[in-house]
């Protein structure tokens, strides 16, 4: 049994209050465009960002085809029977990969694992069934995201399944636990925010291609704001139980600018309670 402690109560209490202001501190006002450049010397990262790209559907560059979820055709494979009826709402934009390289570096097991996620995608993608997406497909994924910064603490909120994460500015130790989200453990390096990852579980995903970690999952992220409106971001990925060898993704996120900016809520676990337990639901004889 783990114990709890009186520092994981003050954290806990603290992260409920900033969790609780993520959804206000965005509210409507002419502040959101016009902010002060840096915050006790370091830049200002406070803001609603989001990327615009296709690495959900899948990290590296691919061709626009017709389902994520495909099965054998007549002459070509054609959308799987359950994602029939989406059309071209089920299909799949093309795109440019995020990967440097645009190669994922697998073991040979990992990449047969791989292949098999994806071929069984509709069953195993943990975004269906909205568990929490983990780090870093929780920055790339189609929702919103706030970041929280003082000169005492950093916060992230994000708007898919209510995920947050507290970024320690002193070293806590090793996560207490594994978990969806990590440990993350923040400072400055210049002018851009390092955040290291580690104490990640082997349940989430970084795409719905079927790319995955184990838990031996280490990140390390890169925060460089280049303008007012544009962070880079970069994230390196390191697993020696899944991958030969480091390998990274980099891509721009773009702060929402219109003055009504905000953090919608989607906390969509009632969202998916049909597709996971309607079938335990009492039927009359």
């Amino acid at each position: 049994m783990t114990r709890f402690r009186l520092r994981d109560f003050g954290i806990a209490l603290g992260t409920a209050a900033l969790v609780s202001s993520a959804f206000w501190l965005a509210t409507p006002t002419s502040s959101q465009a016009a902010r002060p450049a840096r915050v006790a010397g370091k830049p200002n990262l406070n803001g609603i960002w989001q990327a615009m790209n296709t690495a959900n559907y899948e990290l590296t560059s691919h061709s626009a085809r017709a389902a994520m979820a495909m099965q054998p055709g007549p002459v070509v494979p054609v959308p799987a029977t359950p994602v029939l009826a989406l059309g071209a709402v089920g299909a799949v934009p093309g795109g440019i990969g995020v990967v440097e390289g645009d190669e994922i570096p697998y073991l040979p097991a990992a990449a047969a694992q791989q292949k098999k996620n994806q071929a069984n995608w509709l069953t195993s993608d943990p975004e269906i069934k909205c568990y929490l997406p983990g780090v870093p497909r929780a920055n790339y994924m189609p929702f919103p995201f706030q970041i929280i910064q003082s000169d005492k603490a950093m916060f992230f909120a994000y708007e898919y399944a209510g995920a947050v994460r507290n970024v320690y500015l002193k070293d806590p130790g090793p996560a207490p636990a594994d978990s969806w989200m990590g440990q993350s453990v923040g400072k400055w390096d210049g002018d851009t925010f390092v955040i290291d990852v580690t104490g990640f579980n082997d349940q989430s995903w970084f795409d719905r291609s079927g790319n995955f970690h184990s838990d031996k999952l280490h990140v390390v992220e890169r925060y460089t704001l280049t303008d007012p409106d544009h962070i880079w971001y970069e994230a390196t990925i390191e697993d020696p139980q899944t991958f030969s060898r480091p390998w990274k993704i980099r891509m721009p996120l773009y702060r929402h600018v219109n003055p009504d900016a905000r953090l919608n809520q989607f906390k969509c676990v009632e969202f998916v309670e049909e597709l996971m337990y309607g079938k335990l639901r009492k039927t009359a004889p």
